[in-house]
């Protein structure tokens, strides 16, 4: 079962599942098929963005959770 971390690059988070997309858009992270934001980590964008890097982790988790189920 994949899990993610704050450490994780958001590139390697949506070749796990191409669907956590919509958790990053949640956050006003829209490109993210730009260099920058491919390879930066979630932690990285969350600090950009705003955004508790903790709480997102979490969702991804759930999610991919949710589906291995």
């Amino acid at each position: 079962m994949a899990r993610v971390t704050k450490d994780t690059i958001i590139l390697d988070v949506l070749r796990i599942d191409p669907d956590t997309a919509q958790f990053f858009f949640e956050i006003g992270m829209h490109c993210l098929g730009c260099p920058s934001a491919s390879g930066e980590s979630i932690e990285n964008a969350c600090l950009v963005h705003g955004t508790d890097c903790d709480e997102l982790v979490n969702k991804i988790n759930n999610f991919l959770d949710s589906k291995n189920s």
